[in-house]
């Protein structure tokens, strides 16, 4: 049994979206962003950062997304959340998640959270081209090699993807305005775990 601690639409979400498609037993603990539930100190001993997610595993607290989603395509191989291990397919499912990881996550926490680095006309603009470069590179991606990441096989990386395709819809131009990226996202929205995930955490805007 696993245990998430989660916020509706936030990094979690690519967690949840992976417990629901591997069909493990789960419980989740909603964490209240905007009580600042993520700041009390019962909490804080299960994630030190004051951040979701957290998943607790064999009794043991765990952090950061992307990593949670590797942990979990890994002990559910039988989901196909990645390519077998070992195979040029796996190697290249890596590389996708820690991209991503790398790059949009880490522009979105500058978009979201700005005051980190100044709040000033020029950075919004600076890494909102960030964000759109990321946006050029994965559509011609998907367009020549695509519908998903890897082809034509569908991947836990695409979960991710789409997650954070989602945080852009209320950015100057969204994700969904490059055609190949709208089309993943309509393929990934439409499965199951999307569809179910909406309802649990009682999501409705894309």
């Amino acid at each position: 049994m696993y245990t998430l601690y989660y916020a509706p639409g936030a990094a979690s979400m690519v967690v949840h979206l992976a417990l629901l498609e591997t069909g493990a037993p789960h419980e989740l603990k909603r964490v209240d962003l905007d009580a600042g539930a993520q700041r009390d100190p019962e909490y804080l001993k299960l994630n030190p950062r004051g951040v979701v997610p957290t998943l607790v595993v064999d009794g043991q607290p765990l952090a950061e997304s992307a990593a949670l989603l590797i942990l979990l395509a890994e002990r559910h191989p039988e989901a196909s959340l990645a390519p077998p291990p070992g195979t040029p397919e796996r190697a290249a499912w890596y590389q996708w998640v820690v991209y991503l990881s790398n790059t949009l996550m880490s522009a979105f926490r500058l978009w979201f959270y700005p005051q980190d680095v100044g709040d000033t006309p020029a950075v919004r603009e600076a890494v909102q081209r960030r964000i759109e470069g990321v946006w050029e590179l994965l559509d011609a991606q998907l367009a020549t090699h695509g519908p998903y990441l890897l082809g034509e096989r569908f991947s836990g990386a695409d979960l991710l993807l789409t997650m954070l395709m989602r945080w852009s819809r209320n950015m100057p131009r969204p994700a969904t305005e490059w055609a190949a990226l709208a089309r993943l996202a309509e393929r990934v929205r439409a499965r199951p775990s999307w569809q179910r995930l909406y309802e649990v955490e009682g999501l409705h805007e894309w």
